[in-house]
């Protein structure tokens, strides 16, 4: 037995080791912004570090806890000078980083009192072949969107920087969600992508869609009122906040048609049921000629 053991025990051991070194590694925190509902944004810099889109790193505040790590999706591009993470407060750990970081004070807080933070990866995942295809579909579920916080930012700077060398050319955008107001942050972020595609004159570059799953009756009596005004109530943006849950067989029936012959990914971060159900349509409305239309899934569950 002890020939089985002895070799997995050796390879966690050295991956112990690695992370007990990169967590000695200094990671300097320069900026804490403060967003509604009780989400932080930790902006930091590491020495060495290189990302990719989507991915994560976990992340140990010894001034909380010095045996936990937990997990987080990076929210910044690879273009920017930093990296960055969005926190919501939902238990103790995130409650004591909160506090640690001076958000529970009025006063402006220096940056010598933050917290000190080790942080060990990043890790990769499927968001990093976005940029394989000319056409994404990309669906986001509840917290599932802040992978594609760092697609989206890092589509604009390559769109902004060489727009004629960017393989991908068309970005259908999901995000379903109970309450938006959880994730203001992310709406304001697609405000900014919107204004700046209107900008350029090549606002047809990104079709986003925004499902609210969690409305009652007096709501959705509300959104009917409004839905003639030229911006969305409830997020600012000019495209209209939906009632429901998505027609999936309607929605990669229209793809399909609208990009025959081509191979679309589909990439989704949320819970199994919603993977299922949006593998088999990838199936469905594949065509079994090598020259038609492809959906090619990929997943990150949560």
């Amino acid at each position: 037995t002890w020939k089985w053991v002895v070799g997995p025990m050796f390879l966690y051991l050295c991956e112990r080791l690695v992370r007990f070194w990169r967590s000695q590694q200094k990671v300097v925190i320069t900026k804490v912004v403060i967003h509604p509902f009780k989400t932080i944004e930790l902006q930091m810099m590491k020495k060495g570090f290189k990302m990719e889109v989507g991915q994560y790193i976990f992340v140990k505040c010894p001034a909380v806890s010095k045996l936990e790590w937990h997990p987080f999706t990076l929210t910044s591009a690879p273009e920017e000078d930093y990296f960055s993470i969005h926190v919501r407060i939902v238990g103790d750990w995130t409650e004591g980083l909160f506090n640690a970081c001076g958000c529970d004070k009025q006063e402006f807080q220096e940056a010598w009192k933050l917290p000190k933070i080790a942080v060990d990866g990043p890790f990769g995942t499927a968001s990093e072949d976005v940029f394989r295809y000319e056409t994404v579909m990309l669906v986001g579920a509840g917290i599932g969107v802040t992978p594609f916080a760092s697609v989206l930012k890092s589509v604009w700077y390559k769109y902004c920087h060489d727009a004629t060398n960017l393989k991908l050319k068309k970005i259908y955008f999901y995000w379903l969600c109970r309450d938006t107001h959880a994730f203001e942050w992310f709406a304001d972020l697609l405000q900014s992508l919107e204004a700046q595609m209107q900008e350029r004159n090549n606002a047809e570059f990104l079709s986003y869609n925004i499902y609210l799953t969690g409305w009652d009756e007096t709501q959705a009596t509300h959104f009917a009122v409004h839905h003639e005004e030229e911006k969305d109530v409830i997020t600012g943006l000019k495209q209209k906040t939906l009632y429901g849950r998505p027609n999936w067989e309607n929605e990669f029936k229209t793809i399909a048609g609208k990009h025959p012959g081509s191979r679309i990914g589909v990439f989704l971060c949320g819970p199994e049921g919603l993977a299922d159900t949006l593998n088999k349509q990838s199936i469905s409305n594949s065509e079994a000629d090598p020259r038609g239309v492809h959906f090619i899934f990929n997943k990150e569950n949560f």
